[in-house]
């Protein structure tokens, strides 16, 4: 026999010997079943690699980490993200007559498997006040002024006004804050890191918030009867963003731009 053809009948025997070992092994991930949460040092198996060897091969998170992923891990045990519900209504204020929160809540349809996206937050709180309690209409004001982003307008409870009451806009010139507006970093109350002294800012008076018989909105200054006034106002959702700021004029037709438009509560 020739030393040619004795050359391929070895490198025929080799091949033939590799895929009968490969045959007889355990098999990837899919083959056998397997796909562990986060690390696990049981679940390995022997096949062939991502980075094309052949051997001991994992299945769980952690080899992603590691790089020993069996070849076919990202398809037997594909990411999957969380999947959460709608989020429910807003409750009602915790307490009526008083600046106060409310929440709203979603529940978790898909927990998150294989490094898929997260969960998102489940709970959030906003700022709130109602007008009314159990006994009629609340009969203290609310001072200082409190306010709110103007995003809040569309979503806002109308109550029954009478005689066809509107609302108006005050502005005023922001002379001081407290640091903690910055400090405003949830969905809620980021709108309060806009707030900047020496900034000028428009607050619409809309018929929710009018005090009680009265046609004007609790602290903005307009039963005092004259502009160029410092008064009080605070953030509705944090207590501490508060500051002062001085009346400037009323404006009957509101036109108040997006960013530095706020509500009172």
């Amino acid at each position: 026999m020739s030393a040619c053809s004795s050359r391929h009948s070895w490198m025929v025997l080799y091949i033939a010997l590799l895929v009968t070992l490969v045959s007889q092994s355990e098999g990837g991930c899919q083959d056998t079943g397997l796909c562990c949460i986060g690390q696990n040092q049981s679940c390995i198996t022997e096949d062939w690699r991502k980075d094309h060897s052949y051997g001991e091969c994992y299945c769980d998170q952690a080899c992603k980490t590691t790089s020993d992923c069996c070849h076919d891990y990202d398809l037997a045990c594909p990411a999957v993200s969380c999947v959460v519900s709608e989020w429910s209504m807003w409750s009602g204020c915790l307490e009526p007559c008083k600046p106060t929160m409310h929440t709203r809540q979603r529940q978790v349809i898909q927990e998150a498997h294989n490094r898929g996206e997260p969960c998102p937050s489940l709970h959030q709180t906003a700022g709130c006040a109602e007008y009314h309690d159990q006994h009629g209409p609340c009969l203290q004001f609310l001072v200082p002024a409190l306010i709110t982003t103007g995003g809040y307008g569309s979503a806002r409870k109308k109550r029954e006004i009478l005689d066809n009451i509107t609302g108006y806009c005050v502005e005023f010139k922001l002379t001081s804050l407290t640091a903690d507006c910055q400090r405003s970093f949830s969905l809620h109350t980021r709108w309060m890191r806009y707030l900047k002294e020496g900034h000028q800012v428009c607050v619409e008076c809309q018929p929710p918030a009018l005090a009680q018989g009265q046609r004007y909105c609790s602290g903005d200054g307009e039963n005092m009867g004259q502009d160029s006034m410092s008064l009080q106002w605070q953030a509705v959702g944090n207590s501490r963003c508060r500051g002062l700021w001085r009346r400037v004029r009323r404006r009957d037709s509101c036109s108040c731009p997006t960013v530095h438009s706020f509500l009172f509560i």
